[in-house]
């Protein structure tokens, strides 16, 4: 498992499939290559002082190190962005709400997803 580092590849990411929870949001897409997968982690200004994101940082990278690489899938990048709940919620539920988010990740979109919001109330003709 490899680290992403680059904006170009968080930047990517970010347009992917997105699971919320409440100490991280979760977003991942499937690559082409035939490439390991790779987390990368970040965490917003506005969840605190340099040292409480750094500590937020921290207990994500701790998450995935515990979480085991089944659930992940193969070919895919994942970018975990730090809530501020991370620093108060249990480590076990963080750790059961990121397998959940890697299982959830996979399925397919919900509906509505994908349309404009002019055409998701339309009524069918």
């Amino acid at each position: 498992m490899d680290r992403l580092r680059q904006r170009a590849d968080f930047l990517a990411v970010a347009n992917g499939a997105r699971v919320n929870r409440p100490a991280f949001v979760l977003q991942s897409r499937r690559r082409d290559d035939d490439g390991p997968i790779r987390v990368g982690f970040t965490v917003t200004k506005k969840n605190g002082t340099a040292t409480e994101r750094n500590r937020i940082r921290r207990r994500l990278r701790e998450l995935v190190k515990r979480c085991d690489p089944v659930s992940m899938h193969p070919h895919h990048d994942y970018v975990l962005v730090g809530r501020r709940d991370a620093l108060t919620r249990d480590f076990a539920v963080m750790l059961d709400d990121l397998r959940a988010a890697f299982a959830q990740s996979q399925r397919p979109a919900t509906k509505g997803r994908g349309q404009t919001p002019a055409a998701a109330g339309r009524k069918p003709d």
